[in-house]
């Protein structure tokens, strides 16, 4: 596909028309997915989408609109629905497109090579690792999915202001769920892996995590309600983080509804905790050189020794408030208007050892599960969830314990953070070390 021609193509639509501004959109990928069940394929699937977008300006009003056709006929009438759009819009000063920046290089986030893999090869991982999984432990008796997936795509931007960029990338990613039973008690556990490239997945590291947190959790016994020193690993610390980070969003702020309004400056956090939003990151799923409105990315630090250092932007938010937009404007493809997000956002790595994390607790927990995560409140920040995971006595794990809940405020338990371990790994964009917590109250029998 020529983006440059079918991009010159709209420009001339667009031209003919009475409009202040402009922004086409244009995007293109490979997706396939796939899924195996015992040692047999279970689902494929394969799309190539590609559309196109427009975002027009007039009279303050912004107008938007897209087709997946790239024929003359739907490229003009889509830009009369933009067009309408805009006309019928209630007027807003502080519409507007960026001006055009230097875009950074990001080398390593496209892989040549995929394309020559064949699916044989790809079916032949899927199939391995379903296979790993369930000989890791006789105790693993069956492999609910073992997936597959990738993406190619290509994107290119260009508005009436002389911004113009483009890029390419992949993804590739591996997921595994494992069902572990012993004496009538059953638990799964999972493990993915992602790269932008095919051969930065381990299929051996995901298939040993996902069969430790099956059978880890096996004989899980209960326990009395306590409030105890606690460690969150990393999966639950980046579960606990994700309920926070829109608080970080300016649309939030200005709106009222985000736990952080009006308190940039303030030591909200413990003094070890650095949260990043950082869309340059190499080989974050997040990672590229512009957002969805063509303002380049960037590294951004929100917290600094607890302190609350400042927000996220996108454009419009950005000149309400008269500050540059940090390029946190996101965007699921052409069908979707620019819309507020995080982009690589995470807790920065610690220098502490796992194992040294819980060295120092006499009887706490270690939390590996959370249910319910997304029930916090995130406005105020209250929570309250099903967990599971392990007792600790003198410093090591000493058994699996189930059926506790965990209750608390999310600002008052980044707030009694004590140890930062340096396990950081990323769940999708957002990402966390394992935290040390210096109380936490669990609900037990």
């Amino acid at each position: 596909m020529d983006f440059q021609q079918t991009a010159g193509k709209i420009v001339r639509f667009l031209k003919s028309r009475s409009l202040d501004g402009y922004e086409i959109m244009l995007g293109a990928s490979r997706n396939l997915s796939l899924e195996v069940k015992e040692q047999k394929v279970d689902s494929f699937k394969c799309s190539q989408p590609v559309g196109v977008s427009v975002r027009v300006l007039k009279a303050h009003g912004m107008g938007f609109s897209y087709s997946t056709s790239l024929g003359d006929s739907d490229l003009s009438r889509m830009v009369d629905n933009a067009i309408i759009g805009a006309e019928t819009q209630t007027p807003d000063g502080f519409n507007g497109f960026p001006l055009p920046q230097k875009y950074p290089e990001l080398p390593g986030m496209f892989d040549e090579r995929l394309a020559a893999v064949g699916e044989g090869e790809k079916i032949a991982r899927a199939l391995l690792l379903e296979r790993l999984t369930l000989g890791k432990d006789s105790r693993v008796k069956r492999v609910r999915k073992s997936s597959y997936g990738e993406s190619s795509f290509e994107v290119f931007i260009r508005n009436s202001l002389g911004l113009e960029g483009g890029y390419r990338g992949t993804s590739v990613s591996s997921s595994v769920s494992a069902v572990a039973e012993e004496k009538g008690d059953s638990q799964m556990g999972w493990d993915f892996g992602f790269s932008t490239c095919f051969s930065g997945i381990d299929v051996e590291v995901i298939a040993k995590t996902a069969a430790a947190k099956a059978t880890g959790l096996l004989g899980g016994r209960r326990i009395a309600t306590i409030r105890c020193p606690a460690v969150l690993d990393n999966h639950v610390a980046t579960e606990i983080l994700e309920v926070l980070a829109p608080a970080f969003l300016a649309e939030h702020v200005q709106k009222g509804k985000s736990l952080l309004a009006g308190r940039k400056g303030e030591c909200l956090l413990a003094g070890s905790l650095r949260i990043i939003d950082d869309g340059l990151l190499k080989g974050g799923m997040a990672t590229a050189p512009f957002d969805g409105e063509g303002v380049p990315q960037q590294r951004t630090v929100l917290v600094e020794g607890g302190v609350l250092q400042g927000f996220l932007y996108d454009g419009y938010c950005a000149r309400k408030d008269g500050v540059a937009s940090t390029g946190n404007a996101a965007r699921s493809g052409v069908k979707g208007q620019p819309h507020m997000g995080v982009s690589n956002f995470f807790i920065e790595n610690g220098i502490i050892p796992f194992a040294e994390l819980l060295k120092k607790i006499e009887r706490g927990v270690l939390i590996t599960e959370v249910m319910g995560m997304h029930t916090a409140n995130p406005i105020s920040g209250d929570f309250s969830v099903g967990a599971a995971g392990f007792f600790i006595e003198n410093g090591t794990v000493a058994y699996p314990i189930k059926g506790i809940a965990i209750a608390g405020n999310i600002l008052d338990l980044f707030r009694g953070v004590d140890g930062v371990a340096d396990d950081l790994r990323f769940f999708g964009a957002v990402g966390s070390p394992a935290l040390r917590l210096a109380a936490l109250d669990v609900s037990g029998e």
